[in-house]
């Protein structure tokens, strides 16, 4: 099983810019709202799109999803581990409980991805 990270714990790590977020949900639910920063990734892009948009194997990676009952962030989680990357944690809560919180989220497609 994937190592866990806490909320508060996540929080701090994107306050610091020192953690990739990955949205294991993607699609509408990516769009309708993410974590600050996050990158969509789901299960079945990871082994083409893993190098794309996380280039540094060793970089604290965290994935997440909707909630504890989501596999998503597990699944993508162990997929980046079996590709070599060595950082990779899952936020277990997921989504729902850092909106629970009244943490910030994000809407619409990234940058790069919202001409396309």
């Amino acid at each position: 099983m994937t190592a866990l990270i806490s909320r508060d714990e996540l929080k701090a790590a994107i306050e610091a810019g020192t953690v990739t977020v990955v949205d294991a949900l993607g699609g509408a639910y990516y769009e309708q709202q993410h974590l600050p920063g996050a990158v969509a990734l789901v299960e079945g892009e990871v082994t083409a799109r893993a190098a794309e948009l996380l280039p540094d194997r060793d970089a604290a990676i965290v994935t997440y999803c909707s909630n504890p009952a989501c596999g998503n962030s597990e699944a993508v989680a162990r997929r980046l581990s079996a590709l070599g990357y060595t950082d990779v944690r899952k936020y277990r809560e997921g989504i729902q409980d850092w909106v629970e919180a009244g943490l910030p989220v994000e809407t619409g497609l990234p940058a790069e991805r919202a001409g396309a």
